[in-house]
């Protein structure tokens, strides 16, 4: 399951894609926009920036923007930044050990299709589907 954290780094970067690439959106503005505590944007701001996906400025007329364009930030990066893993079991997230039990779980098969089809969904979306609204048509939404 994807959690807020992964929900909001998303609505982050819609928010600001949406003004534009040259401006630079304070956190307070998102915040106020978006409904959600300045503080946990803080938090969430921080691993995106980390991760090279939103770049910030501190003091006067500073904020932050989106490190390349809306385009090629792919949704599946920002949920990876956010989350850490969107693995669906433990021992499919990147850099896990090899579990003694992979050799005969019967279940293996059906996480690892999963897991296939949530990265290459979330991989086809971009930070621009999202902002432009599009999505609702390309799904039949």
């Amino acid at each position: 399951m994807i959690s807020t954290k992964g929900r909001y780094a998303v609505r982050i970067l819609a928010d600001i894609a949406e003004r534009g690439e040259d401006e630079r959106i304070p956190l307070s503005a998102i915040a106020e926009r978006q409904g959600i505590s300045l503080k946990y944007l803080q938090h969430i701001a921080k691993l995106l920036v980390q991760a090279g996906i939103l770049v910030g400025v501190s003091g006067k007329g500073g904020g932050y923007n989106l490190a390349r364009p809306k385009e090629q930030i792919t949704v599946l990066e920002v949920l990876e930044a956010a989350e850490g893993t969107i693995a669906p079991v433990a021992c499919l997230a990147p850099g896990a050990s090899v579990c003694e039990r992979m050799q005969g779980c019967k279940t293996l098969p059906m996480w690892t299709k999963y897991d296939e089809l949530v990265r290459d969904f979330f991989g086809k979306i971009s930070i621009a589907d999202v902002a432009d609204g599009t999505l609702g048509h390309e799904f039949n939404l």
